[in-house]
């Protein structure tokens, strides 16, 4: 496989004027234009009739994730105010331990106006049950670009996830330019959203609506869900000239054995819904493949480095390593697949799994838009300016398209 690294990311660039941004969704979500690119041919609809593009008996892959309050404000006694944003546990490493702990926990997190928290813990007061506790936080270690905090709080009583209900915000994009409001909270997730875990939400499941979901089945579309947790480097710009200078975040991924099985049944083929289910999938081909060399591999063994699809030769067909990972959960005795992904999809990078794509529109020059035009054999630019010229709206609360090579 070509290896992208040399590819310029200004050659990803497009104007993206700020009134095109849409920042607050349509009232009604399955009623977002959809751009319809099949084989060379642009068209729109309206996303509600996206079942009708759809062949009976394909597979539809959805990121169940939820997003949670990563978001919380701390004041210090001298005035300044503290912003700690949630990237991943640190302890419990475990997302689902960590939302049941109670009494103490610690992630790594983006500290704003770290200058301001030189040393000491920080307060915050909060009410639980009518009577009031304290949440505290301590500065640890740097991690990376993050640092480690470890929190505590009063009432062993309370769960950490009910922390973040009570504490936490809502972490919207940055380019939405405005605070979080309470509408917030239920139209950035989506309606099928179960795994706590993400900071951001995969934004192209936004626009289903259960009326769409049951079209779905009804048109006899086989649905399956997967679990990437997304984090904040989603919104990271590409700053680099070359893309090789560009570090890809890692994500936390989760796949049933029963999906595997169904990726089997459908010839490892799938649609995709949204960039997070394109990384999960596509990652699963290259864990299969390191299975196929050592079989004795731990889960966090099979973590998918950025550049390992363009170092690796496809050796194995996509049902072989689909059934290498399989075959290692039953070894293992597990239910789901844990692991993580870093993989970069660029273009030169040849898909496995994928063979259509529902995602929203993305940022100039980020490595969203780079997997787009993977996806397209580089007809991206088609994509882009018949969408900048029929009004469609922009990014996470934008409008759809439904993309078929």
């Amino acid at each position: 496989m070509n290896s992208p690294k040399h590819i310029h990311i200004s050659d990803y660039n497009y104007p993206l004027p700020d009134e095109r941004i849409a920042k607050f969704p349509l009232s009604q979500r399955d009623q977002s234009k959809l751009l319809v690119y099949r084989h060379g041919e642009v068209g729109e609809d309206v996303f509600c009739n996206l079942p009708s593009y759809l062949e009976k008996g394909a597979m539809m892959v959805f990121n169940n994730t939820k997003v949670i309050q990563a978001r919380m404000h701390f004041r210090k006694e001298t005035g300044a105010l503290i912003e700690i944003f949630l990237l991943e546990p640190a302890q419990p490493s475990d997302y689902e331990l960590m939302f049941q702990t109670s009494g103490r926990c610690s992630w790594y997190c983006l500290v704003g106006n770290l200058k301001k928290w030189k040393e000491g813990s920080l307060h915050r007061e909060f009410d639980y049950e009518g009577k009031k506790f304290t949440l505290s936080a301590t500065r640890g270690g740097v991690h990376g670009t993050s640092h480690e905090i470890e929190f505590t709080w009063d009432n062993p009583n309370v769960s950490w996830a009910e922390i973040l209900d009570i504490v936490g915000e809502l972490p919207i994009p940055p380019y939405l330019n405005r605070d979080t409001e309470e509408s917030d909270k239920t139209t950035y997730q989506t309606v099928y959203s179960k795994i706590k875990g993400s900071v951001a939400a995969p934004t192209a499941g936004l626009h289903f609506t259960p009326e769409v979901l049951k079209s779905l089945d009804e048109v006899g579309i086989d649905r399956e869900e997967l679990t990437l947790h997304v984090g904040a480097g989603t919104f990271k710009p590409v700053k680099s000239e070359e893309i090789e200078g560009h570090e890809m975040h890692t994500e936390y991924i989760a796949v049933r054995r029963q999906t595997l099985e169904k990726l089997i049944a459908h010839d490892g083929s799938a649609i995709a819904v949204g960039t997070t289910s394109v990384r999960t999938l596509e990652s699963l081909y290259y864990m299969g493949l390191k299975l196929s060399k050592n079989p004795n591999l731990t889960e966090d063994e099979l973590h998918v480095n950025q550049w390992e699809p363009y170092e690796e030769d496809a050796t194995l067909t996509t049902v072989e390593a689909i059934q290498q990972i399989i075959d290692y959960l039953d070894r293992n005795d597990l239910p789901t697949l844990h692991s993580s992904t870093q993989i970069i999809i660029a273009p030169g990078y040849e898909y496995k799994i994928v063979k259509m794509l529902v995602t929203n529109f993305h940022q100039p020059q980020s490595t969203l838009l780079l997997l787009v035009s993977a996806f397209l054999k580089g007809d991206w630019h088609k994509v882009y300016d018949y969408a900048l010229a029929h009004d469609f709206r922009f990014l996470s609360y934008g409008d759809s398209s439904l993309l078929i090579p």
